[in-house]
């Protein structure tokens, strides 16, 4: 049996962009609405995780099973894949998989971060510990330059072993991906060696210089694809590799060892996976898994919001947000020093209002981003100096 993504019911709210805003107002289909119905039970026992949470939650349980308990072929009855998932939803289902849940073996889900230097090393450190703040269950994972001693007094040592004795972090050296005249770019390559931690079923990549807002454990449960990755809405055609759930294996790894081999000169991480993958990725939805920072600095935000009647409200949507990046160009990152002048300048701009007042809801969403970044570093190492942004 196969669950295609267009059957899912988050599908319906988080399609590719949509040609039309009358195409964003189409009935909803039976199966959302039995989706609707069923939840009720299913809020009784998980009552705090949002509903696209619990839709790829239960996905995925069920995949989980299909493959490795053959004794589910007794629960589900006989069903054509096109009614697959509306019969999957029962109540009896939902109640039997949030039992199952509590039972999956996490060992055999990571997030993996990558790291090449001491700056990027702490914004791992901070996901990390934000990972453990919110109650992660999957294993987590860093991939750090093999010359780096576990056993010396440098910064890079102790902040590899905070993560290791406080968030319970996988340390892995590996050889660090250099590709001449593209030392920071080629750092990015590093990334894709998570294609060879063949040790998980399931791997959730995130680039570090992020934030992690919300829970994402729920990314572990997708039917089985070999990638899934938000589409990168700011541009066409293209799906973005800030954030990418793969299953690595032998075969994909060669694939990336090859696309490296015959890239182009202007080929990067992102490049590679959406030559080979940009056509058999599942497409995650943006708005919970790849918000730019960016987005609040912008005028025109249809294509975030894949509608240009939506009205943009900014404090909702980066509360609704689970994944935010940081990419405000020319504005630094947020641990490198820039002049005053330059953040003034790039700063989102506030509007008038109907009432002869200000509305600066964007600047302020923006500067909280900057402000809280620059707060939690100072307090996740005594080794993460942070330059003064705000």
């Amino acid at each position: 049996m196969s669950v295609s993504f267009g059957m899912l019911p988050w599908a319906h709210r988080y399609s590719a962009v949509q040609s039309s805003d009358q195409e964003r107002n189409r009935p909803e289909s039976a199966g959302h609405t039995r989706y609707t119905v069923s939840r009720k039970l299913f809020s009784r026992v998980f009552t705090c995780v949002p509903r696209l949470t619990l839709v790829l939650l239960v996905l995925g349980v069920f995949a989980y099973l299909c493959s490795n308990l053959s004794a589910i072929g007794h629960f589900l009855p006989s069903t054509t894949n096109d009614n697959l998932l509306e019969s999957f939803l029962t109540d009896a289902n939902l109640e039997f998989f949030a039992d199952v849940y509590v039972t999956v073996d996490w060992s055999r889900f990571a997030y993996s971060q990558y790291v090449t230097e001491k700056n990027y090393l702490c914004n791992s450190l901070m996901i990390f510990e934000t990972l453990h703040r919110l109650g992660s269950k999957a294993e987590r994972l860093m991939m750090y330059p093999e010359q780096w001693s576990l056993e010396s007094d440098t910064p890079e040592t102790k902040l590899l072993q905070q993560a290791r004795d406080n968030y319970n972090v996988k340390l892995v050296p590996i050889h660090v991906q250099r590709f001449a005249g593209e030392a920071t770019w080629g750092d990015s390559f590093t990334k894709l060696l998570a294609f060879n931690q063949t040790q998980y079923e399931r791997v959730i990549i995130l680039d570090s210089d992020a934030n992690v807002l919300q829970p994402m454990d729920e990314l572990f449960f997708l039917p089985r694809v070999p990638v899934a990755m938000p589409r990168a809405y700011w541009l066409d055609n293209t799906l973005s590799s800030q954030l990418i759930v793969i299953e690595p294996s032998q075969r994909k790894f060669k694939r990336i060892l090859d696309a490296f081999d015959h890239r182009q000169e202007t080929d990067f991480d992102m490049e590679i996976v959406n030559n080979l993958y940009g056509r058999d990725c599942l497409i995650l939805p943006h708005r919970d898994y790849d918000l730019l920072t960016g987005e609040f600095r912008s005028t025109d935000h249809h294509k975030y919001l894949g509608s240009k009647t939506e009205v943009w409200e900014p404090h909702s949507i980066l509360r609704a947000a689970k994944f935010l990046h940081f990419s405000d160009w020319p504005f630094p990152k947020p641990w490198v020093a820039g002049p005053e002048t330059t953040k003034l300048e790039i700063q989102p701009a506030c509007h008038n209002t109907t009432n002869g007042g200000y509305e600066c809801g964007d600047r302020d969403v923006w500067i909280r981003i900057y402000s809280e970044f620059k707060e939690r570093r100072k307090a996740s190492s005594s080794y993460c100096n942070v330059h003064d942004v705000g």
